[in-house]
């Protein structure tokens, strides 16, 4: 997502003002609007289409020769007008879906720890996959890792399920069971679960004692509004404890702000770029960090197949310009930028509008961000309990990150 958004929920709300060709006030005439804003809202807009390309054009005038008698008939035929585009991330909510969205994005949840952006389809299968199951929830106790495919939810398959309806499937009220079949390595299990009130602490940290240093450790689960704030203030108090270094984990961070991850970036940063938004037509958006810098103390990132969008953005950043060392494995390679484009009924367009690059110009969403020092771990079971081992002398990454940091920090001080 951004998170998906949106960086997976990088968020560009605007009212549609395109002038449309639709007049009158019927309810019929009502309907048919609301089709062609949405056909506007792509036509000027999304990734893969050029103005007026003359596909987009004939989807156009097919879809205006029908009438439409009700709002839930001009949903449809949106929804039947995206899958011409052969992105699922660009989609279609109504305000109610669209309100569940945002909560997310804001750490907000009832459910299992898969929310919006943290999960995508499968581009071979078609099938849902996990992109990273959020820290400390059911999915992510019951063991569920990047790259699962979730054949079912509750018996019904998810091959060829639309995003939002595998969302609604997910999402429910707190206590309420559900059961994922999920697929890994050619096996499959069956994964019950237990919805509950969800809230992400978005920064959690925590003071080490390694081979004689203080090692300040930060994880970053999801890039919520108040994570800048949140890191900053994590950052202070760690060097009030006299930090050494910082570890910064952002392993199964499924994304979110593009304007957070500039901004906890500046914490580490100078003036240097931090990154650049490419859309259709190749311009080049650049973010750079605001001359905040609080720490010059050396940095190593964690990363793995569920570090996502706006998480590979600011690992990315600070590789390219040398603050920091990556240990783990290769990322989600979500790089897509989406605006949320508000239509005149308060129904609301997420739209593919561009690609990340980093300050080196790799892109992310086709190259992912690999790690300097590639450290994997085994693969896990889903039968057995997963063991909480974050961060501890059984992280193997996390051992590879004190190593290299320390001897950095030995280095340094000689």
């Amino acid at each position: 997502m951004n998170i998906r958004f949106f960086v997976a929920n990088f968020f560009k709300l605007c009212l549609v003002t395109a002038a449309f060709s639709i007049s009158g006030c019927t309810s019929q005439n009502s309907q048919k609007h609301l089709v062609d804003e949405a056909w506007q809202v792509i036509n000027s807009k999304f990734i893969d289409i050029t103005n007026n390309n003359p596909e987009w054009l004939e989807t156009r005038r097919e879809f205006l020769d029908k009438n439409y008698t009700s709002k839930e008939a001009a949903y449809n035929a949106i929804q039947a007008m995206l899958m011409k585009l052969n992105d699922p991330e660009t989609r279609f909510f109504d305000s109610q879906q669209f309100a569940n969205l945002d909560m997310e994005s804001r750490g907000k949840s009832i459910g299992v720890g898969l929310i919006d952006f943290s999960v995508e389809t499968d581009e071979k299968t078609k099938e849902l996959k996990v992109v990273t199951a959020l820290a400390n929830t059911p999915a992510e106790r019951a063991g569920l890792q990047a790259q699962d495919i979730i054949q079912a939810i509750n018996k019904v398959p998810t091959k060829n399920l639309s995003h939002n309806a595998a969302m609604k499937l997910l999402r429910g009220e707190a206590g309420t069971q559900l059961i994922l079949t999920v697929r890994r390595d050619g096996r499959t299990f069956d994964v019950p679960l237990k919805r509950e009130a969800i809230s992400v602490q978005p920064v959690q940290t925590l003071v080490k004692q390694e081979k004689g240093k203080i090692i300040g450790y930060i994880a970053l689960n999801q890039f919520t509004p108040d994570a800048p704030q949140k890191t900053l203030d994590a950052v202070k108090e760690l060097l009030g404890k006299n930090a050494d270094g910082f570890i910064l984990d952002l392993r199964n961070n499924p994304g979110g702000g593009l304007q957070a991850s500039t901004e906890i970036a500046s914490i580490f940063l100078d003036k240097e770029r931090v990154g650049s938004l490419r859309d259709r037509t190749g311009n080049l958006e650049e973010f750079k960090a605001n001359n905040s810098k609080l720490t010059n103390k050396p940095i190593v990132i964690l990363v793995n197949g569920g570090t996502a969008s706006a998480s590979e953005f600011l690992a990315g950043a600070l590789q390219d310009n040398k603050r920091a060392v990556l240990v783990g494995t290769p990322t989600s390679r979500r790089g897509r930028v989406h605006s949320a484009e508000e239509l005149s009924d308060k129904s609301i367009l997420l739209v593919t509008i561009g690609t990340l690059l980093t300050p080196a110009g790799r892109n992310i969403d086709r190259e992912g961000i690999k790690p300097d020092y590639l450290v994997e771990v085994p693969a896990t079971s889903l039968s057995t309990p997963k063991q909480k081992n974050t961060a501890t002398q059984q992280d193997a990454q996390y051992v590879k990150a004190i190593a290299i940091l320390t001897e950095r920090l030995t280095q340094t001080n000689k």
